[in-house]
């Protein structure tokens, strides 16, 4: 009717997309109505730990606890990679079953300086050539921890200390390579200060074994000596007398009499500043070389049967520097007033003091008092004659004591009482198995000295001997001085009743001079120096 036609709309279709060719018409693209309703997922939000420098993410690492590095090692590539590179303590299972996989494994660990090796009993260790192995991958190796390597032979030892040049502590326990490994790491180890050897087996050949030492690159550089549980330590000698700068000298349960090496100690001139002798052959005139040495601050005498109160004054008067004292006379009654009197006048700068199976008098602790003005911290353990009168001497004199451990001691709530007014610096007091001291005086001192941190177990009474062995040389926490003492002194209860009891006890203590001719000269001296009626005098009152 007079209108013009519309044009029709022409849709040509390039490329699977839809144009008009008319300008006019206006078309939308056609959507399926699945893919209107598909949502379409976010861009992952970005990693910003991608602009921390792998430096920095790896001091990160190293601050954090060695559960928390694994979990960090799973997050990517990059920092299982960063996490690998930077580890410079690493602990391996030993076993030989791992051999295969020391390749792998040293080269994602390439930056190792600290490593432990340990391997059960049930199990075969790693041989020469996996240390071989594991010293040409960690030549900047300057720690080593070995437990147990039982396969590792000189040739071994040998190889490490080729490769290895840097360690400067290395500590073994277990193994069974001798003095020809032990000579090769002195020889070739420049820089090594620490040395640490315990039960190794391939030095037990009596007297035919070779000595060790003094070595060629360890002799000026070797600062600390610790021997443990060796059948045939002697040998070590030309090292320990030979170290010039030695300042820490460990012997503890070791064979043989140990005097003579220690004379050779003093006839030159030492800088020793730490001596721990535990359960050796070792006398009066031991001690007597010992008190040569002018800068002595650290003893440590652990059940050493035939030292007495000689060997004690002549360290006390001609040590003068001596800082700590640990002392555990076995009950032997051979080291009592006379040697603690001497170091109450002697040495002025002692801070730490512990008596174990020792009989001090109020005559000993009232010198301790009155020229030990800097003691701070006092262990009296197994003691016959600490009662009332002596913890009252204590309470009233010793004004500059921090920490008080009174174990297995004649004390009652009476003495206790008097540390509600004395000692004014006391922030720690422990007592354990104090028969004559109740629950009752605990809460009655801890509410007069609220600052006062007081420790009691007065139920506990176990049937244990006591015992200041240490595992390491150290003292066990249970003296509780954990943040001021370097070592430990694991002290257990008195208890014996009957003389079959103590026998046992006897014979437990001697148990690692068993099978030698010692044992019957060591029990003959104890039951010769004791009256055998069990009252606390001489050696046969051993419980």
């Amino acid at each position: 009717m007079g209108q013009a036609a519309s044009a029709p709309a022409h849709v040509s279709l390039t490329g699977g997309s839809a144009r008009l060719c008319n300008p006019n018409l206006e078309i939308h693209p056609i959507r399926s109505v699945s893919a209107a309703s598909e949502t379409f997922p976010a861009d992952p939000p970005p990693d910003y730990t991608s602009e921390i420098p792998d430096e920095c993410l790896a001091l990160i690492f190293q601050s954090v606890s060695s559960g928390d590095r694994k979990r960090c090692s799973l997050v990517s590539r990059r920092w299982l990679a960063v996490e690998g590179q930077s580890r410079q303590r690493l602990a391996l299972n030993a076993s030989a079953e791992v051999a295969v996989h020391l390749p792998v494994l040293f080269n994602r660990f390439d930056s190792v300086t600290k490593l432990a090796l340990r391997c059960d009993r049930k199990s075969v260790s790693l041989n020469d050539d996996a240390l071989t192995l594991i010293s040409r991958r960690c030549r900047n190796l300057t720690r080593l921890k070995l437990r147990g390597c039982r396969e590792i032979t000189d040739q071994g030892m040998l190889s490490l200390a080729t490769n290895c040049k840097s360690l400067r502590k290395f500590s073994c326990g277990s193994c069974m390579f001798g003095a020809k490994g032990m000579n090769a790491l002195l020889d070739n180890c420049t820089s090594l200060e620490e040395l640490s050897v315990k039960r190794l087996r391939g030095i037990n050949d009596g007297f035919a074994a070779e000595p060790i030492g003094p070595g060629a690159a360890a002799a000026a550089s070797l600062k600390s000596i610790t021997l443990k549980e060796l059948y045939n330590g002697q040998c070590f000698g030309p090292l320990i007398a030979g170290s010039k700068n030695l300042k820490t000298l460990k012997i503890l349960r070791c064979l043989g009499d140990w005097d003579r090496l220690l004379e050779t100690i003093a006839v030159r001139k030492n800088c020793l500043s730490e001596i721990h002798l535990e359960r050796l052959q070792v006398s009066d005139s031991g001690l007597m070389s010992i008190s040569k040495c002018p800068e002595l601050e650290i003893l440590h005498l652990v059940k050493a049967p035939d030292c007495s109160n000689d060997g004690i004054v002549a360290i006390a008067e001609n040590c003068r520097l001596l800082r700590k004292v640990h002392i555990d006379g076995w009950r032997t009654n051979r080291i009592g007033d006379e040697g603690i009197i001497a170091i109450a006048k002697n040495t002025p700068n002692l801070v730490e003091l512990v008596l174990i199976g020792v009989n001090p008098s109020s005559i000993s602790l009232m010198a301790l008092a009155s020229n030990c003005q800097k003691l701070e911290r006092l262990a009296l353990c197994g003691s016959e004659t600490i009662g009332d009168v002596e913890i009252s001497c204590i309470a009233a004199k010793c004004t500059a004591l921090r920490k008080l451990c009174i174990k297995a001691c004649r004390v009652t709530d009476s003495g206790i009482e008097r540390f509600a007014f004395g000692c004014p610096n006391l922030v720690k007091l422990k007592v354990k198995k104090c028969r004559g001291v109740t629950g009752d005086i605990a809460d009655w001192l801890r509410s007069r000295r609220a600052a006062l941190s007081v420790n009691f177990d007065a139920d506990e009474i176990e049937p244990e001997a006591l015992d200041a062995s240490t595992s390491d040389g150290a003292i066990d926490d249970r003296v509780e001085f954990p943040a001021i003492v370097s070592g430990t002194v694991n002290v257990s209860d008195v208890a014996s009743t009957s003389n079959g009891t103590r026998l046992a006890n006897n014979k437990s203590r001697f148990s690692i001079f068993a099978g030698r001719s010692l044992v019957a000269c060591a029990f003959r001296r104890l039951s010769s120096s004791g009256n055998g009626n069990g009252n606390g005098n001489g050696g046969s009152n051993f419980r």
